[in-house]
């Protein structure tokens, strides 16, 4: 191997002196043999580098030609070289993280290793030196451009040198993650070279800069220094290098550097929008460093507030437009700098919130502007303790409530349709209630949300100090909430709909955006530039505040802005503690999200499951199901389990499954319908499939006892069998079997879901079913039994006739075995469906029961039936067929499949029909 590295570092040596000195002479032949060079040094260094690693010259020489490839004006050649300088300084930097930040010693690295490789990885430490890690950040630096995306006197500044362009097969974006991922390891390894190097490159961008008569013309050099910055100064203040522990010196050196770097961002006079923004990114970008150079805090946010006041507040052009999201990203990027700075912007809270106040007063803040330095208010208050960020939300808050709790605009706008109708039309007042809502969404988001509390004993008591501080607000939010929702709902139902304007008709269908994410086509059409992507993760264009859009399109927008923000504050409420469920009014939550259940589109009934009743059935104490559960469980399980069943049978019957949503497409070819249909009928069956998963999960049911995996048949003692009723106050599932009107809907479920196609609803219901099978060992409870018997045992062998349940064929099986284990000698179901199969007889079945008796193991017994249910069946059940295995125990199948020919009149004991068809 030895003799390999040298054969070869002799033609790279010829190749790199002749391209460097004469890069004119070098031919495409060449570039490309030198390409194939580089990937064979870069293995042979990867995974062979203790060949040359006693010889401290051949080491040394390797490591320079794999920099001079990677510096090469080629950029096939570079990028191979690049994945030796990823693997190679992501290994060093792992190996350095307990040194100071100096050059490592190189005796201390000849010590012990493990094994050759390791060794020599570690003495190739002592060479990776100043020289090498600032070469690798400049070339880094340079390669992070893109050709189109430069104007052509820059690509002519940069002579032969090859960037990335559209020609080259890939994903720029996964490429430049992978430099800035190594200008990170190189950071974290020599910081005070990163810090130089990043300084003095930015310092020189901005002079050229200054001195262009059109900056913003070159704006990517400039947006790929901010992320170089970023990457660089979180490597080095993120808390990993251990930076306060570092000597003073380093300290102080890497504080000056970066100190000199903020205040000639602080000194720029800019006031384009697009060079306003990236200078917002670059202060933000300094956020890490700012938590421990808390001097500098009080120059940055007044900065802030200085580029969002130099911008125009109101949009009148494209100029303008860009001016918006310029000022959207000035208040983001105070959100990022609180985060990241941590405790030292604290003493400068009343500050901000001082110019905050002024600027609201004087009329030059938008409401959802400042809503965004709210929330990073928000986080300011979070770091501070939970007395100041209780004063935070009361100031914040308290404005709010005031307008929010009118009765006159909810009178007005939310007692009757027509009302509603014109709030639709009211551009300002529609898009205030819409920030209202966000921004008490993000105050639960941001206020120290406690994990959902599974039990009352978790809880607090009235009396107590409140588990949130957000609970004594939540109160005055969900009264007029809860209306509108109620009103938002209320246009999808007959009575109303047919008398909507044409423009909120159309809104109301599915978008765009929506069915090309329905489709899953790449190509999905461009937001506007004025969109924005919140650290909330909704995505609602802003410039619909204050002025009209086409009607269509900024009521869509509203809809759904109110929609997703309205259910997450409801969701999210739900988690604040007992005080939630014993103080809200269940009959407004009933009759605001389940009075027109039956007129709601798939995809707004799945929101509501995912984002409400989910976190609602998660954190209701068991003191309070009988209140709750019902009334919003029962209307939904009841409507969804028939609009499923009908969608499914459609689907399956007719290859459509014709959900509400798209009854008004007219256009587009049927196909693409089709496949709309498809997904959203599926997205809702897996969440309904998802709130029973919660429902049936161990934390909502201590009371279920386990079944007894290492039992028998005839194990269970009748006398230890106790009542429905016993369960229902320390099992979810309990309580819902022993209400007929929520459990008739829930079961139908069950057995349905085993006949759809979606493997993946049925695996997240496959927990419910083991649920309901427990219950029905541990209780007298006779028509559960026989539910569980009968009915659960046909559809789960019905289940394992279709593909799609492979994946969670072992659970079925395993459901399977429990079922006739322990019920069999209580209720003659299962025998007589086993019988009823195609391929059974009644000698199959004995040599089955005997074989039981022979062993305790639950494995065994899983194996047993499964094989047993491949013979009774033919091998038509395909989900077992895809994983047959080939260890069958003998036992089984030997005395079953050397059974006398026996006549089909005998094969099966005729019990009526038992749903098997599909299978026969």
């Amino acid at each position: 191997m030895s003799s390999i590295f040298q054969i070869l570092m002799n033609i790279s040596r010829e190749f790199l002196y002749k391209s460097g000195s004469s890069p004119g002479s070098i031919d495409e032949g060449e570039c490309e043999f030198a390409e194939y060079i580089c990937e064979s040094m870069v293995s042979l260094g990867s995974y062979n580098l203790q060949s040359i690693a006693g010889d401290n010259t051949s080491l040394l020489l390797y490591l320079e030609q794999m920099l001079g490839f990677f510096q090469h004006f080629k950029f096939a050649i570079h990028f191979q070289s690049a994945n030796f300088w990823l693997v190679l300084m992501r290994d060093l930097t792992s190996k350095s993280k307990n040194s100071t930040h100096s050059a490592a010693d190189s005796s201390a690295v000849s010590s012990s290793g493990s094994g050759e490789v390791e060794n020599a990885k570690k003495k190739a430490l002592s060479f990776v030196n100043d020289d090498f890690c600032g070469a690798i950040l400049d070339t880094s630096f340079l390669r992070m451009l893109k050709r189109e995306k430069i104007l052509p006197e820059t690509a002519l500044s940069l002579g032969v040198l090859e960037l990335w362009s559209d020609k080259v097969e890939g994903n720029f974006g996964q490429y430049r993650s992978r430099l800035l991922e190594l200008i990170r390891f190189v950071s974290s390894y020599k910081p005070l070279i990163a810090a130089a190097k990043v300084s003095d490159k930015i310092s020189a961008i901005m002079k050229s800069l200054l001195l262009s008569p059109a900056p913003s013309q070159d704006l990517a050099v400039l947006e790929s220094m901010q992320l170089a910055l970023e990457n660089v100064v979180s490597a080095i203040f993120d808390g990993s290098n251990d930076f306060a522990k570092a000597n003073a010196e380093v300290q102080l050196a890497l504080c000056r550097a970066f100190e000199g770097l903020l205040q000639q961002f602080i000194s720029l006079k800019w006031t384009d929008p697009s060079l306003v923004e990236v200078l917002g990114r670059y202060l933000d970008a300094m956020g890490p460093f700012l938590k421990y150079f808390p001097d500098a805090v009080g120059s940055v946010i007044n900065k802030l507030f200085e580029l969002l006041t130099s911008l125009p507040l109101i949009i009148k052009d494209t100029l303008t437009l860009n001016a918006r999201h310029a000022r959207l990203q000035i208040c983001t990027s105070f959100i990022r700098i609180a985060k990241a700075a941590d405790k030292s912007v604290l003493p400068h809270m009343k500050g901000i919130a001082d110019t905050m106040a002024c600027l609201q007063r004087e009329g030059r803040l938008h409401q959802g502007e400042h809503n965004i330095l709210g929330e990073a208010f928000l986080v300011m208050g979070s770091a501070a303790g939970i007395q100041q960020q209780q004063e935070v939300l009361a100031w914040l808050l308290e404005p709010l409530s005031q307008q929010w709790t009118q009765l006159e605009w909810q009178d007005k706008y939310l007692s009757d349709p027509q009302g509603f109708v014109r709030l639709c039309s009211e551009t300002t007042f529609k898009w205030s209630i819409f920030h209202t809502v966000t921004f008490f969404e993000r105050a639960l988001k941001r206020s120290g949300l406690k994990k959902a509390n599974w039990n009352s004993e978790n809880n607090s008591t009235p009396d107590s100090t409140p588990l949130n501080p957000m609970a004594s607000h939540v109160s005055w939010m969900l009264t007029p909430l809860l209306k509108l929702l109620r009103a938002v709902h209320s246009l999808w139902s007959p009575s109303v709909n047919q008398a909507l304007p044409g423009e909120i008709k159309a809104a109301m269908t599915l978008s765009d955006v929506e069915r090309f994410s329905l489709l899953g086509e790449g190509n999905y059409p461009k937001l506007p530039k004025s969109s924005l992507t919140f650290t909330d993760g909704s995505n609602i264009d802003m410039t619909k505040e204050g002025y009209a859009e086409p009607n269509e399109s900024d009521i869509r927008n509203w809809l759904k802005g109110i929609r997703d923000s309205g259910y997450n504050v409801l969701g999210l409420s739900t988690t604040i503690g007992d005080s939630f469920f014993k103080y809200s009014d269940i009959h407004s939550f009933a009759v605001a999200l389940m009075e027109n259940i039956q007129s709601m589109d798939f995809r707004h009934m799945r929101l509501l499951v995912h984002s409400i009743l989910i976190p609602l059935v998660k954190s209701c104490p068991f003191d309070m199901w009988e209140i709750w559960l019902e009334k919003l469980l029962h209307p939904l399980f009841v409507h969804s389990q028939k609009a499923l069943n009908h969608a499914w049978s459609s689907l399956l019957q007719d290859g459509r499954a014709k959900v509400p949503d798209v009854h008004d497409i007219l256009s587009g070819s049927d196909l693409k319908v089709e496949v709309m249909e498809d997904k959203l009928l599926r997205d809702l069956t897996r969440e309904i499939c998802s709130l029973l998963s919660v429902i049936a999960s161990p934390p909502l049911n201590p009371g279920i006892p386990s079944v007894d995996q290492s039992g028998h048949a005839n194990r269970v003692d009748m006398s230890s069998l106790k009542s429905l009723d016993t369960f229902a106050s320390s099992s979810m599932v309990g309580f819902i079997l022993k209400h007929e009107s929520l459990a008739l809907p829930t079961l139908r479920i069950c057995l349905e879901v085993f006949t759809w196609t979606d493997g993946e609803a049925v695996t997240k219901i496959s927990s419910y079913c083991s649920a309901l099978v427990a219950l029905s060992i541990a209780t007298n409870h006779m028509e559960l039994v026989e539910f569980a018997s009968r009915d659960l045992f046909t559809a789960i062998i019905q289940g394992l006739a279709l593909e799609s349940n492979a994946i969670i064929s072992a659970d079925l099986v395993g459901l399977c075995r429990e079922i006739f284990v322990y019920l069999c000698d209580r209720h003659p179901a299962p025998r007589q469906v086993l019988l009823s199969l195609p391929s059974i007889t009644p000698h199959d079945l004995h040599a089955f029961e005997e074989s039981l008796t022979k062993t305790s193991s639950p494995k065994e017994q899983k194996q047993l039936m499964k094989s047993l249910l491949l013979l009774a069946t033919g091998n038509k059940l395909k989900a077992l067929a895809a994983q047959k295995s080939v260890n069958v125990i003998t036992n089984v199948s030997s005395t079953v499949r050397s059974r006398s020919s026996v006549n089909d009149s005998e094969s099966k004991v005729d019990d009526g029909d038992l749903g098997l068809a599909a299978i026969m």
